[in-house]
């Protein structure tokens, strides 16, 4: 393995099932995780939006007086807000067209290929960036980001399921978690844009947010043009030879060597096995035990929950409602507070391109848990003292901006990436793009759940919990340490159809210990030669 890679292996040679990695083969899978820039600015952009003077007023109605609003609600301007419930629509909409974007990916993925289904996604996604820029009340914002919202689920949910399917198993981890670090790039330039742009007093301070989404559409959809269809598809598709050309390009070897003809073997004698025990359509990704770790049940249920957790950390809250929250709990520079804290997420996420494959996905899950844990208890707890002595004091406000992005690298550098990483290593072939598509759709359903509920949990007039909330985000990261322990498999150094195998021979926690002892292609020609030999001998005695 290079020294450029980060890598990890298991075992002896029955490991090896693949080319060596090449520089050119790393970075043809590096750039499907540009994807992630589309996913995270969008998220991320609307937080500075919501918090805009211009916005409010465009898009508010007059509810104080101008003298008065600060007193009566010191979120308006000039007397105008909009209210509690648009700005929950607002935020959350996107994550309900994401749901229902991804689930539809799924059969698309099977039935067009991953590559088209991507692309497919940048022009549905381009068409709701339209409404947005053209809007000029909520009723018609909220359309445009429902719009785009399909295009992201198609795309994030088509992405980890190329990307896992084209990246060599040694990095294959650390370049799945490449999407997550372009998802916080993507939300760093849209807090960047919003910095830039919140004080303009024209249409131009929200438009040009939202235009800038069209750029990087653009980039991803002429960009997949130029790579090659996973090669796992055509084998789907019972197209060897595409196959092939297409590892070739990827592993950048000759179409006839030996690496790529042992490699496209291995997916040939795989998927026949798992076509033999599994079936495409949407009901198998429910057949089998949920005691049976390798049942499709219990893998689809793994893939829901992890994502589900992933959302119950509670990091969308800063990256959504971000900046409006600072504000509220009466932290100054609430937009540059907000840059600081995208900054860290983009800054510790390239720490999983190491660690993923040095210390696994569980181990990260496990530990990367804790440490939210503590950081969001110690935020409500210093959260509720301050709010005991009715003062926000410097020292107080310091300590829940430091504690607030000590959480966000915890998360940066764990939950971030390696759930999208686990989501797209633990399903067979005949459902992985189904398997993948209904574990994304999570991920938008709870995303759009905590959107919607989170306004009515911090703001004045409802619950107004203030850093109070960052109890129950402490809570539910307590969850998600005995769930990544119990549940989660390792899989670091295996390529995807040796953790089919594991799946089969182990439990979660004994997972890390499994090393490869035969190839799919080994046991097919084994059974060959046994039952050659059988009818051989069968042949022999009827002639006796």
């Amino acid at each position: 393995m290079p020294s450029w890679a980060p890598s990890s292996s298991r075992g002896n040679e029955l490991s090896r099932v693949e080319a060596p990695v090449t520089i050119r083969g790393y970075l043809l899978c590096v750039f499907a995780a540009f994807g992630g820039i589309l996913f995270g600015y969008d998220s991320g952009y609307i937080s500075g939006v919501l918090a805009m003077n211009f916005f409010k007023q465009e898009f508010g109605r007059k509810r104080y007086s101008a003298n008065a609003g600060a007193v009566d609600n010191p979120d308006a301007y000039n007397g105008f807000i909009y209210d509690t419930w648009q700005k929950s629509l607002i935020t959350s909409i996107l994550s309900a067209g994401t749901f229902f974007g991804a689930l539809f990916a799924g059969s698309l993925a099977d039935w067009v290929g991953r590559r088209s289904t991507i692309i497919s996604g940048c022009v549905v996604f381009s068409a709701g960036v339209v409404l947005q820029v053209a809007s000029t009340t909520v009723g018609m914002l909220v359309p445009g980001r429902l719009v785009a919202g399909v295009g992201v689920g198609f795309v994030s949910a088509v992405i980890i399921l190329y990307m896992s399917e084209i990246a060599p198993k040694a990095v294959r981890g650390a370049i799945v978690s490449g999407y997550q670090f372009c998802i916080t790039i993507g939300l760093l330039l849209a807090a960047v844009v919003d910095q830039s742009m919140h004080k303009d007093m024209t249409s131009r301070s929200y438009r040009i947010p939202m235009a800038i989404q069209f750029l990087w559409a653009l980039i991803l959809g002429i960009g997949l043009f130029f790579l090659p269809e996973s090669p796992r598809y055509y084998v789907k598709k019972d197209r060897f030879n595409d196959a092939a050309r297409s590892l070739s390009i990827l592993r950048g070897q000759h179409v006839d060597s030996v690496y790529v003809r042992e490699e496209v073997d291995e997916l040939i004698a795989s998927h026949r096995y798992e076509m033999e025990n599994t079936h495409p359509g949407w009901g198998n990704c429910f057949r089998g035990s949920i005691w049976d770790s390798a049942s499709n049940l219990r893998r689809v249920l793994l893939g829901v929950a992890l994502q589900m957790m992933q959302q119950w950390t509670g990091v969308n809250f800063i990256f959504y409602y971000g900046t409006t929250f600072f504000q509220h709990v009466g932290v100054k520079n609430a937009f540059l507070i907000a840059m600081i804290t995208t900054a860290v997420n983009v800054l510790s996420t390239p720490i999983s391109f190491w660690t993923i494959e040095k210390f696994g996905r569980r181990t990260l899950l496990i530990y990367g848990a804790i440490g939210m844990a503590m950081c969001e208890f110690l935020i409500a707890i210093v959260g509720a003292a301050t709010h005991a002595n009715s003062h926000t004091s410097t020292a107080s406000g310091y300590v829940l901006i430091i504690f607030t992005c000590i959480y966000i690298f915890f998360f940066a550098s764990t939950w971030g990436p390696a759930a999208w990483v686990v989501i797209g290593e633990v399903f067979p072939l005949p459902i992985r793009a189904k398997g993948v598509a209904l574990s994304t759709a999570s991920n938008w359903l709870w995303n759009f759940v905590i959107g919607q509920i989170t306004p009515y949990m911090v703001d004045k007039g409802y619950a107004d919990m203030g850093t109070n909330v960052f109890f129950v985000w402490g809570s539910t990261c307590a969850l998600c340490i005995a769930f990544a322990y119990f549940f989660v498999p390792e899989t670091k150094g295996l390529s995807l159809e040796q953790v089919d195998r594991m799946l089969h021979e182990t439990t979660p926690r004994t997972s890390a210990k499994w090393v490869p002892h035969t190839t799919y292609a080994n046991a097919v020609s084994r059974d060959d030669s046994e039952k050659t030999a059988a009818q051989a001998a069968e042949h022999q005695d009827s002639t006796v």
